[in-house]
C-alpha cells in the first residue's frame, strides 16, 4: 500500500534543502515515499509541476496536502508526526532554536553560494574570503553557544535532536566538504551528526547517485584526492 506520507526530494548528494525535511521525518519514526527529482534535468521540469505548488523541492504531501519549503515541513512534522518533541519542552531552548533556525533559513549566503553540499567529496578546496569565514565564524558561535547550554541534556544543540540540528546538518556536511577547521566541542558535534544513522543513510544514498550539478561540484581536490 502507498503510504500517506510522500516527500519529494533534489539529488541527495546535492540537495541541502530537501535532507532538512528529510531528517525531520526520519527522526518521527514514520514511513514514508520518496520521490528524488534529478535537479536541473529536463526531467525535473516536466515532472516538478505535478508534483510542487512552488516549483521546488522539497514538499510533502499528506492526504491530499501539500507541504513546501523545508522548514515548513519540519514544523509540520513535528506537529503531525512527532506530539511536539522535534523542539523542547523548555521555552528558552525553543525561542533559542528557533531564532536559530530562521537564521539558518534566511542567512548564510556566502557559506551556501561558495560551499555547496557535496556528499561525495572530503576537504575539497575552496578559497575563504572575509565574507566566507564571517559566515563560519558565526556559525561556530551559534553552535558553541547552543552546546554549552545543552551539554548536561545531551549531544545534539539543545540537548536532544530537534528542529535545529536537521537545518543545520547541512553545514555539518558542508565543514567536512571543505575541510572547515572548527573549535573542539563544534567538531565533537559535526563528529556525532555525522555518525547518526540517518546520516550515514543519507550520505550512503547519496554516494549510489551518478547525476552531476556543474554548478555544485565547487573548489579543487586535496593533493593527492
Amino acid at each position: 500500500m502507498v503510504a500517506d506520507v510522500r516527500l519529494i526530494l533534489g539529488n541527495k548528494n546535492y540537495s541541502s534543502w530537501s535532507l532538512r525535511a528529510w531528517l525531520c521525518l526520519r527522526k518521527c519514526s514514520i514511513e514514508f515515499d520518496e520521490i528524488v527529482l534529478p535537479l536541473d534535468t529536463p526531467e525535473f521540469k516536466a515532472r516538478i509541476v505535478e508534483l510542487s505548488p512552488s516549483g521546488r523541492v522539497p514538499v510533502l504531501w499528506h492526504k491530499g496536502l501539500a507541504v513546501w519549503d523545508s522548514l515548513a515541513i519540519c514544523e509540520y512534522a513535528n506537529d503531525a508526526f512527532a506530539d511536539g518533541r522535534l523542539w523542547p519542552e523548555d521555552i528558552s531552548s525553543r525561542g533559542l532554536g528557533r531564532s536559530m533556525v530562521a537564521e539558518m533559513h534566511s542567512g548564510f549566503t556566502h557559506l551556501r553560494n561558495k560551499m555547496p553540499m557535496n556528499c561525495r567529496v572530503v576537504n575539497r578546496h575552496v578559497s575563504v574570503d572575509a565574507d566566507l569565514q564571517g559566515d563560519i565564524d558565526r556559525v561556530c558561535v551559534l553552535w558553541s553557544l547552543a552546546l554549552a547550554d545543552h551539554a548536561q541534556i545531551g549531544p545534539w544543540l539543545l540537548g536532544e535532536f530537534s528542529i535545529t540540528d536537521a537545518m543545520f546538518a547541512p553545514v555539518v556536511m558542508r565543514f567536512r566538504n571543505y575541510g572547515v577547521v572548527v573549535p573542539d566541542a563544534v567538531k565533537a558535534y559535526c563528529e556525532h551528526v555525522l555518525a547518526d544513522a540517518d546520516m550515514q543513510c543519507w550520505v550512503g544514498e547519496a554516494l549510489k547517485e551518478t547525476w552531476v550539478v556543474a554548478a555544485d561540484e565547487a573548489g579543487s581536490e586535496p593533493p593527492g584526492g
